[in-house]
Parts: C-alpha cells; structure tokens; sequence
C-alpha cells in the first residue's frame, strides 16, 4: 500500500493506492471526519483481486479544505473529477456512513454514465436529520478535539471496544489542522439541508450490497431494511460483533463478503 497526492480540481488530494496491475478497480469513499487510513486493514485484503483506491475526500484527511460550501453536489462533483483524473472509466464503489451516502448519491446522479459495476453501501447516513447520542459525541470529538474526547466517541463508534491510539491520536491532529472543522461543519449542515434519500434510493439500478452492524450505535439498524426494501434487488448482511466501521473491526470478514459479492456480480454478467 502506497501513499500518494495528485491534483483534482487543482485541489492536492491525498490517496492511499493498493493492488496496483490488477485490472479491476475498487473506489473507497470514507466518513465525515474520517480519512483513508479507516481503510487500511482491509485495503490489502481487497488487493489481492483488486486495485484499490482510497481518497481523503476533499475537505478532510491530509488533502485541501478549501473555502467552499461542501454540497453534496459539491461532493459528486468531487468524486467524478476524481475518478477522472485517475483514468477510471468503470469501478466497484464502497460507501461508509457519510461516504456511503455519497456513493449512493453519485449512483443516483450518473445512472446514465455508467460508471459504477457495483455499490456497496456500509452503514451509510441519509435517512436520519437528528444524530444520536454517539454521533453527538463524534460530532464534540471533531470540534474539540483531544485524546480524551476522541477516546469517548470512538468507544461508542466500536460498541465499548479498545481503540487504537494511533489512529486516536491521527484524527486528533487531523482534526486541528486549519480549515478541518469549517469542512466538517459545511458538510454535516448541507447533510442535514439535503432532501432526505429514501424517496430516491429506487433510482440506484447498479448491483448493491448494504452491510449494517446489529450494534452500530451512531446509525441504527433498522435504516438498513430501510436501504434494502427500497433498492431493488439488493443483498443485506447484518454482522454481529462490531459496530458502526465493520471493514475496521472486522477487515477479514468484511473483505470475504465484499469479494463475494463482486464475484458473483462479474460472473452474472459473464
């Protein structure tokens, strides 16, 4: 696995790039606040078929944070000049949370391109205005950033388990970078000002599996079935044991079940 910053938009976007010679591609969209490295336990697994990308979407991470409203037709337009200065013409999309709402919401707006072989959709946000008790905390965590606060969400965020310092301390720091906290509030106001995505979600017509935690404190479960019932044809697995980033806690079972999944979209249309 690589690190590397390109330019979209003239904007400096930082990636972290893995599985590079493999011919089928895999675009990794993060969370609000998050940043690539959420992915880097299951990046490597994903690897082996796949090549594998995953962006600090524009606004957080390491990459610029421009002086911008972040729309999520800010964001769209984000990730389609991203895939574009990447070369890719077609991709697998995985989605979490916020990431996960953009990806369906990029589906949405390029049906007609093609772009997307395949969507997974990880715990995404979209049907909910009002944040829960752990999403409140993450929220605290990003505008007051400390060790302690951090520690607190990311509790909530694993369901109780033991988190990892490096990453804690990562996000701390990421976090006090200037413009960090102006992009995170934009985004999570226009998530919130953002028509509401159930009524749209029979529009995504691409191969789509949602992955949901029974326990995912900071979005309930019970938005899956939600996701499900109104994506036609979708497969919905519900994991046990983790919380709100299954990819994370449990990297090796979440990358079977993805790989899974593609497989039998890319034999379905052999």
């Amino acid at each position: 696995m690589r690190q590397d910053f390109i330019l979209v938009n003239n904007y400096r976007i930082r990636i972290l790039e893995d599985g590079i010679g493999n011919n089928k591609h895999i675009i990794l969209l993060h969370g609000i606040g998050a940043a690539a490295e959420r992915w880097a336990k299951v990046m490597p697994l994903l690897a082996k078929r796949y090549h594998v990308v995953a962006p600090d979407i524009i606004g957080f991470g390491y990459s610029d944070k421009p002086n911008v409203n972040y729309t999520i037709s800010f964001f769209i337009n984000f990730v389609e000049s991203f895939i574009t200065t990447l070369g890719l013409r077609r991709f697998s999309l995985i989605g979490s949370s916020f990431g996960g709402q953009l990806a369906a919401e990029f589906v949405i707006a390029n049906k007609d391109k093609g772009y997307v072989d395949a969507l997974v959709l990880v715990t995404p946000s979209g049907l909910s205005k009002e944040p829960t008790e752990a999403f409140t905390q993450y929220i605290m965590a990003s505008l007051y950033p400390s060790i302690e606060s951090a520690k607190k969400a990311f509790s909530l965020m694993y369901c109780g388990k033991q988190v990892d310092d490096v990453y804690t301390r990562d996000f701390v720091n990421r976090m006090l970078l200037p413009n960090a906290k102006y992009a995170f509030i934009s985004t999570l106001l226009n998530i919130r000002e953002h028509p509401d995505l159930k009524d749209r979600l029979s529009m995504i017509d691409v191969p789509t599996l949602i992955v949901w935690s029974e326990k995912d404190l900071l979005i309930p479960v019970e938005h899956a079935y939600v996701f499900h019932k109104s994506i036609k044809g979708s497969r919905l697995v519900i994991l046990n044991g983790c919380g709100h980033t299954p990819y994370y806690e449990q990297p090796e079972r979440f990358a079977s079940i993805v790989d899974e999944f593609l497989n039998s979209v890319s034999n379905a249309k052999n």
